[in-house]
């Protein structure tokens, strides 16, 4: 399958290309150039599937012309190695918890993936690959654990200085070997402009091979999509009209449950669930797009003002509002409605949310008081644990730190640090 570029001026390219280059050279993202429905026969055995095998199914639709089917299953496989169930909370509304990966966090499904994708590609040309990313917390800890000590990838990590909570930073600082953190005076898009300078750049890409982590990159993206049949899969059939929310950030997470709609999983509606940093639900209320610099909030990960993977949702719908608004709405939650919420569901209910989970909670809830024949799930994005201080304020009392985090705790940070400038970024590379 090729790929086209959002922005319709770079040639099509091949999955190798797509997913080594990461952007576009116009600057675009990249899409695939078919996107059908699944076969009826896949819905109706979804339901009776396990994980993996849906995961494996939805790959060889886009990937299997690509790779061998042997080696795409053992991605697959590999990549999912742990649980991501489905919890009841109450009523008809679930969670879906993504924080079983050996990060603690969504972004282990994409990261693996891709970490995996990436090293076959990596030994097939022979060639150092140097991934770029930028974080504001999970996605840097998922990169780096996905890529360590990968042959063939080195992997430079950008996070804003003091904005990422404590046990994300331990994750991917403390890991040396072919992971470079570096500390960014400035803001997470600061660090994203970086890496996308970095790209567009043809001095520091003539010098060496660059690629993007992010969800940018249609390899870090794809996977995503697998846990939105799993979460229907396991919500059963005949539950009534499905909602999904999402805690969004840069729209990589929603726009693979989108991608999913696009494919036939029956959803029949998205919440894009935001903190104050409200620029898509703004554009879904009036159809007017305006990014401005991102507010620091306690859902940090979601402190995004200029959301990169929007870029594909417009193309996915043509650029329609109408249409977008129809199948996605917007709901904004403030800190201390953040706050809240994590304490009423845990006295109320038993359930730990954390600060992002929380977004999506409240989101779903609103929807289902307002339309009772909904059934459906939002996105648990990390483990409570990774933001112990806020969680702990929340419900005045402790939690245990798991051992999967734990494990970070006593080690050593190796940071470099750096002003919020390209050039200082490109001399550091070169």
């Amino acid at each position: 399958m090729l790929y086209y570029s959002t922005r319709k001026k770079a040639p099509a390219a091949s999955l190798s290309e797509a997913v080594t280059k990461g952007l576009a050279p116009d600057g675009g993202l990249y899409m695939p150039e078919q996107m059908g429905l699944l076969p009826e026969d896949f819905f109706k055995r979804m339901y009776s599937m396990d994980f993996q095998d849906i995961a494996f199914e939805v790959a060889m639709y886009f990937l299997g012309n690509d790779l061998p089917a042997g080696e795409l299953k053992r991605m697959v496989y590999d990549t999912l190695d742990f649980p991501v169930p489905l919890v009841h909370i109450h009523d008809r509304l679930c969670t879906l918890e993504l924080f079983h990966g050996p990060t603690m966090a969504f972004k282990d499904v994409g990261a693996r993936f891709m970490a995996r994708l990436l090293g076959y590609f990596t030994r097939c040309d022979h060639q150092e690959l140097n991934v770029l990313v930028a974080t504001s917390g999970d996605t840097g800890s998922a990169v780096a654990n996905g890529f360590f000590q990968i042959p063939g990838i080195r992997v430079f990590v950008l996070y804003p200085r003091g904005l990422v909570s404590t046990v994300q930073e331990k994750q991917f600082t403390t890991l040396g070997g072919n992971i470079t953190a570096i500390s960014v005076e400035g803001t997470f898009d600061d660090c994203q402009t970086i890496v996308k300078q970095a790209f567009a750049d043809e001095e520091l890409n003539r010098h060496m091979k660059l690629t993007s982590a992010n969800s940018i990159n249609w390899a870090r993206l794809l996977p995503q999509s697998f846990y939105y049949f799993w979460g229907v899969a396991q919500l059963g059939r005949d539950t009534g009209d499905i909602v999904c929310a999402v805690p969004s950030g840069n729209f990589g997470n929603i726009c693979a449950g989108l991608i999913a709609k696009r494919l036939g999983l029956p959803v029949a509606h998205f919440i894009a669930a935001t903190n104050i940093n409200d620029i898509v639900p703004q554009y879904l209320k009036n159809g007017n797009f305006n990014p401005r610099p991102s507010v620091a909030t306690i859902a940090n990960a979601m402190d995004v003002g200029n959301p990169s993977n929007f870029a594909r949702i417009i193309d996915l719908y043509h650029g329609s509002h109408e249409n977008i608004s129809r199948d996605i709405s917007g709901f904004v939650s403030t800190d201390e409605q953040i706050r809240l919420t994590i304490k009423d569901v845990y006295t109320n209910h038993g359930y730990l949310l954390d600060p992002h989970g929380a977004t999506g909670y409240r989101a779903l809830k609103s929807c289902m008081d307002n339309h009772p024949s909904t059934s459906g799930f939002f996105i648990e994005t990390a483990h409570p644990a990774k933001f112990t201080e806020i969680v702990e304020s929340s419900i005045n009392q402790e939690i245990a730190l798991p051992p999967n985090l734990a494990r970070f705790s006593n080690k050593i940070s190796q940071i470099v640090e750096m002003p919020a400038s390209f050039e200082a970024f490109k001399e550091f590379l070169i």
